[in-house]
């Protein structure tokens, strides 16, 4: 015996690969389907519509295909009603519980479709006094009824016709096929129109960034006002500060010079100068921190959010060194934030992929294509990739974003002045 229902799906189903993935995505799962009906657009911008009969030999099977298939925007032809279940513990799901995409989702409940309130990947839907929001299984309480299969459930894909502004931009071609100056460009202005409506301009920023000499570029963009929230590791905040105490981080000397002797003696100093403020924002305003990304940050009183690893020198007092806190705060952070963009930094561009929703644009900046690849595929269907160094990035998209930004010149001895 097998068990089948009929889903649909509606977009630019043949030039975006969209029906492609999802039939590959009930084989891998071990099911099968047919394809009932398919109207294709007829125009350019023109939608297709497909309805596709999915089988599997269990229910359960089953279950596990329509939510898989529900992160292309596949939807039940008849959703029914969401059923929920309490959970029996803390911090645990129950068995068959909705695992959710972080597409706008809505719940189908007493006969009202409620929206879901901050849409998030990989989390479960809590449903309390008639709302229903995401929750990740860590937070989850003994109690709390959580939505059970796939049955009330419905996805929305954001709106990527060819008419959008992002595909306007960035056309038909791969990011990799045109030039990084027109990406820049492109950034440039989605990041004034974001910044027009009153929307928030999230940064994740790794280590690279001081180590290209993009720090003159970024404290600038900071100063503009082009960044509004920043999440980074120990890493970056570290060495920005070295560099602001000492002059250069991790031991590192003018260009070309190699190591300087006790390098690493240098980076413990500085976060213990800073531990003894008793945090970042502390030494800014007591003189010892006074310039730099972090110390840019403070005096134009922009959040930041710093979560450590077991790799982490100190770490500073700011670090979140208890993860699940860290990942609290970052949810916490996004509230008003309508565009992304993630500089050499991959775990935590993925992190932070992992809990924005998939309608706030996305750009992927790294040197290696394979990081660009995979920060785009499991971020946002506005996501972009640009393949560059994160330093060269930085100073054209300073020079387009800041009127009087001029970049650092190499200087005597190999310095930049």
């Amino acid at each position: 015996m097998r068990f089948h229902d009929q889903v649909e799906v509606h977009g630019h189903l043949m030039d975006t690969g969209v029906l492609a993935k999802v039939l590959d995505d009930v084989l891998d799962y071990g099911g099968d389907y047919r394809v009932d009906r398919i109207d294709l657009g007829r125009g350019h911008d023109d939608e297709s519509h497909a309805v596709i009969t999915v089988g599997a030999e269990t229910q359960r099977r089953l279950t596990r295909i329509l939510m898989r298939v529900q992160v292309h925007g596949v939807n039940k032809v008849t959703a029914g009603e969401a059923r929920c279940e309490p959970a029996d513990r803390d911090g645990v799901f129950p068995t068959d519980f909705y695992s959710t995409t972080n597409l706008e989702t809505v719940v189908h409940l007493d006969g009202q479709w409620v929206p879901v309130e901050h849409p998030e990947m990989d989390c479960g839907l809590v449903v309390s006094h008639g709302r229903v929001r995401t929750v990740p299984v860590t937070d989850v309480r003994a109690g709390d009824q959580i939505v059970c299969g796939v049955g009330g459930v419905k996805v929305v894909l954001p709106m990527t016709d060819h008419s959008s502004r992002v595909h306007a931009e960035y056309g038909s071609l791969p990011t990799s096929g045109q030039p990084q100056a027109v990406l820049v460009r492109a950034i440039a202005r989605q990041i004034r129109e974001v910044k027009a409506e009153g929307g928030q301009v999230l940064w994740v920023a790794g280590q690279a960034v001081i180590a290209t000499g993009a720090t003159p570029a970024l404290v600038a963009l900071i100063e503009a006002g082009y960044l509004d929230v920043l999440f980074s590791g120990n890493a970056l905040a570290t060495l920005d500060i070295e560099a602001a105490l000492y002059g250069s981080p991790l031991g590192v000397g003018p260009l070309r010079s190699g190591r300087v002797q006790r390098g690493s003696e240098q980076h413990i100093r500085a976060i213990n100068a800073i531990r003894r403020q008793g945090s970042i924002r502390a030494a800014v305003e007591s003189g010892v921190l006074t310039e730099g990304i972090m110390h840019a940050m403070v005096k134009a009183n922009k959040p930041f959010v710093v979560i450590g690893s077991v790799r982490d020198d100190g770490p500073l007092p700011d670090v979140h060194t208890d993860i699940i806190a860290g990942q609290r705060a970052m949810r916490a952070a996004l509230r008003g934030v309508g565009y992304a963009l993630m500089v050499a930094s991959a775990q935590h561009s993925v992190a932070t992929g992992n809990i924005l929703p998939a309608s706030i644009p996305v750009a992927c900046v790294d040197v290696n294509p394979a990081t660009v690849h995979a920060l785009t595929e499991r971020t946002s269907a506005h996501a972009v990739g640009v393949v560059a160094d994160a330093g060269l990035f930085l100073e054209q998209l300073a020079l387009e974003l800041v009127a009087d930004y001029r970049p650092a010149r190499l200087g005597p001895g190999g310095t930049f002045a």
